[in-house]
C-alpha cells in the first residue's frame, strides 16, 4: 500500500502494524503536509461484525477526547478502492517508540523512572475515568504506551494510544459485552466481559511489572491468581506493596480508582523529588521474641489480638486501692442500712455519687487490665477496634470502611523529642492510634512490637509505611 492515497488526501508512507483485518499506517496529509496515523479496518475473510462495532466505538470516543497525551481524532471515512474495502480512522502522529519496543531493544528502567511512568498514566486514567460516562481503555500494555525521548531528568513524555478496545461504563451496563484485552494484562472480571475503572488499574500494574522484571506477566508464576513478581524484581517494599494492591485479583480488594492509586503512591513518589533528612530505623520483619500479641492473617482478613498484661509489681498499689476503697464504701453502706430508718436516711443521703463511681471505675480498670484484650480486625469491607472482656465487647469504635484506609504512619521513639513510639492507621480523616508508653496498662509493651505490627499491616494493606514528615 506504500504510495497509495486514501480518502483522496492521505498518502501512505509506511506500515506500522498489522493484525487480523486491521492495519496501522503512517501517512502524510497532502493538505497540511503533516504526518498522521491511519487505522484501517478491511472487509476480508477474517472480518467479524464485532470488529466493526469496536472500530466505530473507537472513532466516536476518540472524537470526544481532548488530552495532550492521547492522539487526537482527525478524520473518519469509508475506503472503497479496487484493493481495499473498509473504514479508516485518522489520528495525530506521535513521534515516539512504545515501551514494548524499548524493552525489546534491551532498555531497562529504574524504580524512579517506573514511578514517573505510572504517575503519568494514572493522570491520563483520572481524565478518562472522570468523563461522563467514564471511558475504560481495556487494553493497557507496553505496546499501547508511547514514551518520548529523555529530556533532562525526565524519563520522557508518556502517551496512551490504541483505543480499539475502549468501552464506556454506559455501554457496559446497557449493551452486549465483548471480551477484549490481552492475556497477562487482563483482570479476572474482564474475562467475564465485565469492566470497571479498576480493571484499567490491574492492566497498568501488570504493565509496570513487565517494566520492572523484563518478563511478560503471563510468564511469571501465579498463586491464587496473583502474579508473583517479587522474586524477579528489585523494588523498595513500599512500591512492591503498592504494585500488589494494583494487581489484586479480587476487584473488591483492588485499588478502586486512579485517584486513589496516585494518592497512595504519592508518598513514595514525592520522596524522589524531596528527599527527607530524617533516617527512620529499618522496621523489623518478624515477631519479636517474647511478644504475646496474636496475629492471624490470610488473603481475606487480618486479626490482631493484644492480650491482657501479666500482673506487675506496679499494680499492687492499684489493687490495694480497689480493695481499700470498696471495703470502706461497703462498710459505710452496711452501717447505713443497719441504722433505724430515720437515721438510715441521713446516712444514705450522705452517700456521695463520686466515690461510688470511682470505686466502680478502678475495679473495672484492674479487672480489664488483668483479663481484657484489645482486638483489631480487618477484612475486605471494614476495620474495627474493640475492647473485650471475656466474651463481652465493652467498647467498640465505629467500624471504618476498608477502602478508605489511605495512610500508615509510624513514629519512632524520640522523634521530634517525643519519647513515645506510635503507629497511626488513617481512614480518611479518622485514625486508629497505637502507642508504646510507660503506662502499666499498655497492650504494646515494646517498640519492636510496634515496628513488627507496622510491617505486617503495611504488607496486608498494600500501603507504604510513611514517616512523620509525610514522605
Amino acid at each position: 500500500m506504500i504510495g497509495q492515497i486514501l480518502g483522496e488526501r492521505y498518502e501512505v508512507q509506511q506500515l506500522l502494524g498489522k493484525k487480523a483485518g486491521r492495519r496501522t499506517l503512517l501517512a502524510r496529509d497532502l493538505k497540511t503536509q503533516e504526518l498522521v496515523v491511519i487505522k484501517l479496518l478491511s472487509f476480508g475473510s477474517d472480518f467479524e461484525w464485532d470488529d466493526l462495532k469496536l472500530f466505530e466505538r473507537e472513532a466516536k470516543i476518540l472524537k470526544n477526547l481532548a488530552h495532550p497525551c492521547i492522539p487526537c481524532y482527525l478524520d473518519y471515512f469509508e475506503v472503497n478502492s479496487l484493493t481495499t474495502k473498509g473504514f479508516a480512522l485518522v489520528q495525530t502522529y506521535i513521534p515516539a517508540q512504545t515501551l514494548e519496543q524499548y524493552l525489546q531493544t534491551g532498555r531497562t528502567f529504574t524504580e524512579a523512572e517506573i514511578k514517573h511512568i505510572a504517575k503519568a498514566l494514572l493522570e491520563i486514567l483520572i481524565y478518562l475515568h472522570g468523563l461522563h460516562p467514564p471511558v475504560i481503555h481495556r487494553d493497557i500494555k507496553p505496546s499501547n504506551i508511547l514514551l518520548g525521548e529523555r529530556s533532562g531528568n525526565s524519563v520522557g513524555e508518556v502517551y496512551l494510544i490504541d483505543f480499539g478496545s475502549v468501552q464506556t461504563i454506559l455501554a457496559t451496563e446497557t449493551g452486549t459485552r465483548t471480551v477484549v484485552g490481552t492475556y497477562g494484562y487482563m483482570p479476572q472480571e474482564q474475562f467475564g466481559g465485565r469492566t470497571v475503572p479498576a480493571s484499567d488499574l490491574y492492566s497498568l500494574g501488570a504493565t509496570l511489572i513487565y517494566l520492572v522484571t523484563g518478563i511478560h506477566p503471563a510468564d511469571l508464576p501465579q498463586k491464587d491468581f496473583r502474579i508473583q513478581f517479587e522474586v524477579a524484581a528489585n523494588l523498595s517494599p513500599s512500591f512492591s506493596n503498592w504494585l500488589k494492591w494494583m494487581i489484586e485479583p479480587s476487584l473488591e480488594k483492588r485499588l478502586s480508582s486512579a485517584a486513589v492509586a496516585i494518592s497512595t503512591m504519592g508518598s513514595a513518589y514525592a520522596a524522589l523529588d524531596k528527599p527527607q533528612s530524617i533516617n527512620l530505623p529499618t522496621l523489623v520483619g518478624g515477631k519479636p521474641d517474647g511478644s504475646k500479641i496474636q496475629l492471624t492473617k490470610n488473603q481475606d482478613s487480618l486479626e490482631i489480638i493484644f492480650p491482657s498484661v501479666n500482673f506487675k509489681p506496679s499494680m499492687v498499689f492499684a489493687s490495694l486501692s480497689v480493695i481499700g476503697w470498696n471495703s470502706f464504701f461497703l462498710f459505710f453502706t452496711i452501717k447505713a442500712l443497719l441504722e433505724p430508718f430515720s437515721t438510715n436516711m441521713k446516712f444514705l443521703a450522705l452517700l456521695p455519687v463520686f466515690p461510688l463511681g470511682y470505686g466502680c471505675w478502678i475495679t473495672y480498670y484492674l479487672v480489664f487490665v488483668l483479663f481484657g484484650r484489645l482486638c483489631l480486625r480487618l477484612n475486605s469491607e471494614q476495620m474495627t477496634l474493640t475492647r473485650e472482656l471475656f466474651t463481652w465487647k465493652l467498647d467498640q469504635r465505629r467500624p471504618l470502611p476498608r477502602q478508605s484506609i489511605n495512610k500508615l504512619v509510624y513514629i519512632p521513639k524520640y522523634f521530634n523529642k517525643i519519647a513515645v513510639s506510635a503507629l497511626y492507621i488513617w481512614s480518611g480523616e479518622q485514625k486508629y492510634q497505637f502507642n508504646v508508653t510507660t503506662k502499666k496498662d499498655d497492650f504494646i509493651v515494646s517498640e519492636a512490637e510496634l515496628e513488627w505490627l507496622a510491617h505486617e499491616l503495611s504488607d496486608w494493606l498494600g500501603l507504604p509505611i510513611t514517616n512523620p514528615m509525610g514522605s
